[in-house]
């Protein structure tokens, strides 16, 4: 298998992660990715870009989000990008904390990092890059 590339670039709106979603099935289609593999990258990957348009551009439909996708014969890697003003991943609380176990938000980079084989922010936290191994 070759290596393939895929980039979608779109404002901050919410109506564009179905486009994402669309995005992760056609190439799990095309790469025949097993079921459990797509559903762990789909979750990790939407939970990042709606971090992007919610924290990182805070909806501001004139900034971006960009999703670049690299399938290789042994994983796919993803990088989202959003023109937020980034933040310091160290200092987000860790929900499985007793104090945080009833809260609502806080779930989302603790899911990435379970789904995910690899998970690296870059850019102030305003670049994620996620690898799955497939």
């Amino acid at each position: 298998m070759a290596k393939s590339d895929n980039l979608l670039k779109f404002p901050s709106r919410v109506d564009y992660l179905k486009r994402v979603e669309n995005l992760i099935s056609n190439l799990s289609s095309h790469y025949k990715i097993s079921s459990e593999a797509k559903d762990k990258i789909s979750l990790a990957v939407l939970e990042a870009v709606n971090n992007a348009i919610f924290h990182g551009n805070k909806l501001d439909h004139k900034k971006t989000v960009t999703i670049r996708f690299q399938v290789s014969e042994s994983c796919i890697s993803c990088v989202i990008k959003d023109e937020g003003d980034g933040f310091d991943v160290l200092c987000v609380p860790d929900p499985t904390l007793p104090e945080n176990i009833e809260k609502i938000n806080g779930r989302g980079l603790f899911l990435m990092k379970h789904l995910a084989d690899s998970v690296q922010f870059s850019a102030d936290g305003r670049h994620v890059k996620m690898v799955f191994n497939i």
